[in-house]
């Protein structure tokens, strides 16, 4: 290959992911990393690792163009794979590295400022008659502008951030009331998650399906669809499971977004992979396109699972010049790829569902893995002993299920986040299990406000975790002692120290019982009584039982009991 040194610009399960597939391609790879994040596995997954940003700053220098760009001219790396997050939707860093002489394993600059903004996106469609949801005309760059805007699309409307996804910025709104205080508060996320506070609105469809459609295109022009994931199950605008592909979507409705999506790349000469997402609702037989993701998704793992294609190589291969009829990413443009059954992916974050999800931090107490024919885990920094930064994403790690049928991948999932366990830090696997386990989500049948609908989904068993109850109760005894026996000694006197006999530390060991069995042989030894028993069974029936010796061969008349 022409790439030589890959530097990943990101941190977690898919900084892993990536450095584990550049290390499969025979590629020496590099980390970075914050103070904060010193201890965690990405590091130690890559050839070479680096420190950057000052110790008191956890997370800025993840978003440090400049900075990332000197540490990879420092180490001689010609490539750079941003992950998903950070920089991964940035033209400035594209554009940066092509001046440095660096690959950047991602769409071009061009095409990620015409698709990864999302107002700029929505022109593009429009220009190729893809169906989009009425949105703002106008910049918002003050509340009036905002508010003048909502009510000539009329409420309720969704308040977007520009740049960027992951549900940040994103806020329904359904009055001037909402709308003010929305509108700032959704400024300040956006800035603080992509460092742009562009936001715009759209009117909100009510009760619809989320798919997205997954495109791989080479920058020789051959772009192809690797079908759709649904979704559909997300809370406050995040997705929580995600399923490939969608089941019960009409056909006619699912080459649709297939085209739609495809008509998208063609239009901005799109490269490398990336994904189109849409509202749908079946019912109504509406299609409209939300957004492109310029970048590799959370949820990539599922298309993978059902496809057999390695999307984080096939990233790689696409950088480094291949086409996607090359035997290295073998898809053969115009045909159909291959699809086998359904997938599932769950992410386990720690995340408490009865605290409104709070996340949780602290200190894995404990960690047993799951596993599996047919499962697949994509993990961050989560073993026994880590510590679980309130700085970082509260993914811990991703657990894909494949089985020939929706179902089938359901029970697996089942069982898999059952094998889990995860201590010291609260999680949502209960939340996980009982959503896998919904009538509606294995039909199929499960749209955006699925959780908002069933609240059952929101009842768990309480855990006995005796494991870890024991482990503490032991430790808290060996620090602090035993309270039952609290009292019985006089704290005034001094407690008694163990008496230990005297002897030779360098004298031999001496015979013990087993060396006298050997020497003497067993029928030397003394045969005494070894107990006692009362006979249960006498004889004659009418008899009183007797107490007897135990074994047999201790003869009745010479027991001295």
């Amino acid at each position: 290959m022409n790439i030589r040194k890959l530097l990943v610009a990101n941190r977690g399960e898919i900084a892993i992911r990536v450095l584990r597939a550049a290390t499969e391609l025979g590629i020496p790879t590099v980390a970075i990393y914050t103070y904060e994040d010193r201890y965690s596995l990405h590091r130690y997954k890559a050839d070479e690792a680096y420190q950057i940003g000052r110790d008191d700053d956890p997370l800025k220098p993840y978003l440090d163009i400049e900075g990332i760009l000197r540490v990879a001219k420092d180490n001689g790396v010609d490539a750079i794979h941003p992950g998903y997050g950070f920089l991964s939707e940035n033209a400035t860093l594209a554009r940066r590295c092509g001046e440095e002489g660096i690959i950047f394993v991602g769409p071009r600059p061009e095409v990620m400022e015409a698709l990864g903004d999302k107002v700029a996106a929505k022109r593009v469609a429009v220009q190729c008659q893809v169906p989009i949801i009425e949105s703002s005309v106008e910049d918002l760059n003050d509340f009036e502008t905002a508010q003048r805007e909502a009510h000539r699309i009329g409420y309720p409307v969704m308040l977007k951030a520009a740049s960027g996804g992951g549900g940040r910025g994103m806020r329904v709104i359904r009055d001037d009331e909402q709308l003010e205080r929305g509108f700032f508060e959704a400024r300040n996320e956006a800035l603080k998650a992509f460092g742009d506070d562009t936001v715009f609105l759209e009117k909100f469809v009510e009760n619809p399906k989320h798919i997205e459609v997954q495109l791989v295109a080479d920058t020789h022009g051959n772009i192809v669809h690797l079908y759709e994931r649904d979704c559909s199950v997300q809370r406050r605008y995040q997705k929580v499971v995600e399923v490939a592909p969608s089941l019960n979507l009409p056909d006619h409705m699912r080459h649709l977004l297939y085209e739609y999506a495809l008509r998208l790349g063609r239009a901005v000469n799109y490269n490398n992979v990336g994904t189109v997402e849409f509202l749908v609702n079946p019912e109504m037989d509406r299609i409209y396109f939300i957004e492109v993701n310029p970048r590799i998704q959370v949820e990539h793992t599922v298309t993978e699972m059902i496809t057999g294609i390695d999307l984080i190589k096939t990233q790689i291969y696409i950088a480094d010049g291949a086409r996607l009829s090359d035997p290295e990413i073998g898809l053969e443009v115009g045909g159909r790829p291959m699809k086998n059954g359904y997938a599932i992916q769950c992410r386990i974050t720690t995340e408490d569902p009865e605290n409104d999800f709070k996340p949780d931090y602290g200190t894995i107490v404990a960690y047993r893995s799951a596993g599996g024919f047919g499962i697949r885990l994509d993990q961050g920094s989560v073993y026994q002993g880590a510590k679980i930064s309130p700085f970082f994403d509260s993914l811990l790690v991703k657990v894909s299920a494949h089985a020939p049928t929706l179902e089938g991948a359901a029970s697996k999932m089942a069982r898999t986040l059952d094998e889990f366990r995860i201590r010291g830090v609260r999680t949502n696997i209960q939340f996980l299990q009982n959503i896998i386990a919904n009538p509606t989500f294995v039909s199929g049948q499960a749209n955006v406000d699925f959780i908002k609908d069933h609240a059952e989904l929101f009842k768990f068993k309480p855990r006995q975790d005796r494991g870890t109850k024991i482990l503490g109760f032991v430790g808290d005894i060996i620090v602090n002692g035993n309270p039952d026996v609290k009292g019985l000694i006089d704290p005034k006197k001094e407690l008694r120290k163990p008496i230990l006999p005297k002897f030779d530390m360098d004298a031999p060991y001496q015979p013990g019982t087993k060396d006298k069995l050997t020497e003497l042989g067993p029928k030397a030894l003394p045969s005494g009584c070894a107990k006692t028993r009362w006979c249960t069974t006498p004889t004659p029936p009418s008899a009183t039982p007797t107490k007897v010796c135990w074994p047999p061969a201790c003869a009745p008349s010479t027991c001295s009991r």
